[in-house]
């Protein structure tokens, strides 16, 4: 006889359930993203390609697909939509937004439907701060932080800095925009956390007065070209993958969240690889550095490029939705499947 199965209940949980769900997590959050890491590494987990849909009357905008599945004690496939469209920034709207779909591991049956900007910032600034921790062991840790591009993402990875135990003597800030540098600095004078704070006028200032330089910005192709402005041998975290040219990656220690996931869609990695040939100049994972089969060295810059892997969406997805199973705050939709008789 087949195994009973029973079809779970559908459920939607707004941004304020996921933010709150996810509020002061900071250091939970980073072990979960870790221990996924360790799973991914393990091949417990399956993360085919993200899928990329772009439209040719708006070609800076794109919405992208990230199918996913985990094992583990999670257990749960799923998928993100997020979309990027830059331009809406101009218009006093947030850049990304997103929902994730968690399916039942059993039946495959959707579960439930997450707004997932606040999981995909989330998941993104803990691989940030998990990174920024395991790189600079066996460095001198960085005292001074600089910020180039400060959007939401900017914005998140700080508080996970702070929220994992970070503090810094001085936080530099680099913005083309005006406003962004404004609110950001805004945001670190409320925090209290930031210590001194420098407002950057090029580039290079703040690269150059910077033990610890995030990239969040909206770059499309590389715009940092110069080597020598990185002489000092900062760890960098690379996030938005496509500022630094090929040249930079070449005289650093490179470490990816997944080898295969980083060298596509014309990432700085990705470059590397078109204008050598082969992927040498890459030091390894974040999974090799966690697992000590990779250490990086001191006498280089140390470059973290993360694609972002559906799995840590999902790894984060089911713990904000078990927070709110626990906290008795579902929102089900009864019926939300009707058709569960096979001949009605």
């Amino acid at each position: 006889m087949p195994q009973q199965r029973t079809v779970p209940p559908f459920s939607v949980l707004p941004g304020a359930q996921v933010q709150q769900a996810l509020q002061g997590r900071e250091k939970e959050v980073v072990e979960l993203v870790e221990s996924t890491y360790r799973l991914h590494d393990a091949g417990d987990s399956v993360n085919p390609p993200s899928y990329f849909l772009r439209f040719p009357d708006r070609p800076t905008a794109r919405i992208i697909a990230l199918p996913a599945s985990i094992g583990g004690n999670v257990r749960v496939d799923g998928l993100k939509w997020i979309s990027s469209f830059p331009d809406n920034v101009a218009a006093g709207v947030p850049r990304a937004s997103a929902v994730l779909i968690l399916n039942d591991h059993d039946t495959g049956y959707p579960f439930a439907c997450l707004e997932s900007s606040i999981i995909s910032a989330t998941r993104t600034a803990a691989s940030a701060a998990s990174a920024a921790d395991w790189l600079t062991r066996g460095r001198q840790r960085p005292t001074r932080i600089g910020f180039f591009g400060v959007g939401l993402i900017a914005r998140y990875i700080h508080t996970f800095l702070a929220g994992t135990g970070w503090s810094f003597d001085e936080t530099g800030v680099y913005d083309l925009s005006a406003d962004s540098t404004a609110g950001f600095r805004g945001y670190l004078e409320q925090t209290g956390s930031a210590g001194r704070i420098t407002v950057h006028d090029s580039a290079e200032e703040l690269i150059r007065a910077s033990d610890l330089v995030v990239f969040a910005t909206v770059a499309g192709q590389p715009h940092v070209t110069d080597v020598s402005w990185f002489e000092h041998n900062p760890t960098v975290l690379h996030v938005s993958l496509r500022d630094l040219a090929p040249e930079i990656l070449m005289a650093s220690a490179n470490v990816v969240d997944d080898v295969e996931h980083c060298l596509k869609a014309d990432t700085s990695p990705h470059l590397v690889e078109q204008l050598t040939g082969n992927r040498d100049f890459l030091t390894g994972t974040l999974a090799d550095v966690i697992a000590g089969r990779v250490t990086v060295p001191a006498d280089r810059p140390v470059v973290f490029s993360p694609f972002g892997l559906g799995v840590l969406d999902l790894a984060v997805g089911k713990f904000v939705y078990d927070e709110v199973v626990r906290a008795g705050e579902l929102h089900v939709v009864e019926d939300f499947f009707s058709e569960l008789r096979r001949y009605g």
